[in-house]
């Protein structure tokens, strides 16, 4: 009897990192399928939003593969955009990719593909998984530092990471647009996604207030009245343009009180705080003691900073080794330990200095 070949589903977006992850899987002898999920088409699409299933069935189509799409957009409204608008209007900079990834990605496109039959489901992410007898699998960097995207998955379980594959984790991006052209995929050239898939997010949010947008003041720490805004929405911490707002010297935001419908600016030696409090804590690697020496990352484009972490139970209190660090409420604050991914949550508020 000839042996089976274990069943991947490729969650393809049409993007030239999915579409050669489901080459690569085929040369590896996987018996590949690919799924496109269709969340949200509020705006109209463009070539570096992350997905576009019409693209994905023409790659599907020229790798010979079959393609299914999975109209996922009530869940994707109700479990990821509505708590995106909320967390906006609530003086917060939320970061929808790492539901999107938990329970969309890999969370409604697993259960599928296992309805099908399937073994694992793969995604482009540049992203490693180390799996080992007798111990937990370990989620790591990708191997390509600039492209990275371990943070957006810190909040898998177990069970999605042992049923992944990341066939670019040991690969750079320049070494996989090269392979896209040398098998002539048919978006070899497609720009990589960087734009939301949400679009314009100030509309997005202003779609879903019902009402409760409102103008309010700009104000210093003190207290004074420096201009007026058109809704806490449009602020975030750390932001310096667009604030409409003339000073001497560059102002920053520095906090967003959506209750008061206040934006407090000022500068940016103002701006730094010693450390962060994150709720909504998940652990990858479970920390052996309560406190411990990590790294975190605040956002996804910034550096890992070295810190303490105190945690307990779904929190953590993390202070810094240095006190300039810009915290903004709503994104997400990961833990590695070098390479490896140990957890992460959700930042609170900020530590003042």
């Amino acid at each position: 009897m000839p042996q089976r070949r274990e069943k991947v589903v490729v969650a393809m977006s049409g993007g030239v990192d999915s579409s050669v992850s489901a080459s690569l899987l085929l040369e590896q002898g996987y018996d590949v399928a690919g799924v496109s999920l269709r969340l949200w088409e509020g705006g109209r699409p463009s070539g570096r939003n992350c997905s576009d299933h019409s693209e994905a069935r023409r790659v599907a189509e020229y790798l010979g593969i079959p393609h299914a799409l999975i109209d996922a957009r009530p869940a994707f409204a109700r479990d990821v955009v509505r708590p995106f608008a909320e967390g906006y209007l609530s003086g917060r900079t939320p970061n929808p990719c790492v539901a999107c990834n938990r329970d969309f990605k890999l969370g409604v496109l697993m259960s599928w593909a296992r309805a099908q039959g399937a073994d694992y489901v793969a995604t482009g992410h540049y992203a490693r998984i180390a799996r080992s007898s007798g111990s937990s699998t370990a989620l790591l960097r990708g191997v390509d530092r600039a492209k990275d995207q371990s943070y957006f998955l810190f909040s898998l379980s177990q069970e999605q990471l042992n049923a992944t594959l990341f066939p670019l984790g040991d690969w750079q991006k320049e070494d996989v647009r090269k392979r896209a052209r040398e098998l002539g995929l048919p978006v070899a050239e497609r720009p990589d996604s960087q734009d939301l898939c949400l679009g314009d997010y100030r509309r997005t949010v202003e779609s879903l207030a019902q009402n409760r947008v409102a103008r309010g003041e700009i104000v210093d720490r003190a207290g004074r009245l420096l201009g007026t805004h058109a809704g806490v929405h449009r602020f975030t911490v750390g932001q310096r343009r667009g604030l409409g707002v003339a000073a001497p010297e560059p102002l920053y935001v520095l906090e967003v009180l959506a209750d008061a419908r206040r934006v407090v600016v000022g500068t940016r030696k103002e701006l730094g705080s010693r450390g962060l409090v994150a709720g909504l804590v998940s652990w990858i690697a479970p920390p052996a003691a309560g406190e411990f020496a990590a790294e975190v990352q605040v956002r996804y484009r910034s550096r890992p900073i070295p810190c303490r972490v105190h945690a307990e139970g779904a929190r953590a209190e993390v202070y810094f080794e240095r006190d300039d660090v810009v915290v903004t409420p709503g994104q997400a604050a990961v833990f590695y330990d070098g390479e490896r991914v140990l957890g992460g949550g959700w930042i609170e508020r900020a530590i003042s200095r």
